[in-house]
């Protein structure tokens, strides 16, 4: 089964806000469907039964607290001449604990094998881009200083992916929660 760990965005008015901004914004893109938006902490792959079950015991031993995050400006991978993805950020506090949250999980996770092969950039993918469609640098830049709302982080999730033509369809493996 495709894996990954991932913090999903539950506030119904950050959910709201992306999906407005995916309406306004003029490219020729297909977006992200608004139950599927989450921060990747990390992209696990092809795994088998045994190994998810080694994966959340890993995952259960990672202690952190709630924290918020405040989710702002816009920005595409890897540049806006040539966009992949269209991205939403974080602020820099919100975005440093979700760094530090991605560390704990790959800490973890080395020892069964699993390492990050880029560092972790604290996004939600809100746009996948399949065919070239330029540069969106001025689009983007019109939407730059938006303000989507904060999230709070209570807890985080090893997910499952099925990739199906309709888009991938994500369910929930495990749970790890906050410490109160």
């Amino acid at each position: 089964m495709r894996t990954f760990v991932a913090i999903e965005i539950s506030n119904g008015d950050i959910i709201n806000s992306i999906k407005k901004f995916q309406t306004k914004i003029n490219i020729n893109a297909k977006p992200i469907e608004p139950n599927n938006l989450h921060f990747t902490l990390q992209f696990l792959g092809e795994i088998s039964e045994e190994i998810s079950q080694k994966i959340v015991q890993a995952l259960r031993k990672i202690e952190f607290t709630s924290f918020s995050i405040n989710l702002k400006g816009v920005g595409a991978f890897p540049k806006s001449k040539f966009p992949r993805v269209i991205w939403v950020g974080t602020d820099d506090d919100g975005g440093n604990m979700l760094i530090r949250l991605s560390k704990k999980v790959e800490k973890v996770l080395e020892p069964l094998g699993f390492f990050s092969d880029k560092s972790f950039k604290p996004h939600i993918t809100v746009f996948r881009i399949k065919k070239k469609i330029g540069d969106i640098t001025e689009e983007l830049n019109n939407h730059k200083m938006i303000d989507f709302g904060i999230q709070e982080v209570t807890n985080f999730k090893l997910k499952k992916s099925e990739l199906t033509p309709n888009g991938p369809v994500y369910s929930d493996l495990e749970e790890i929660k906050a410490v109160q």
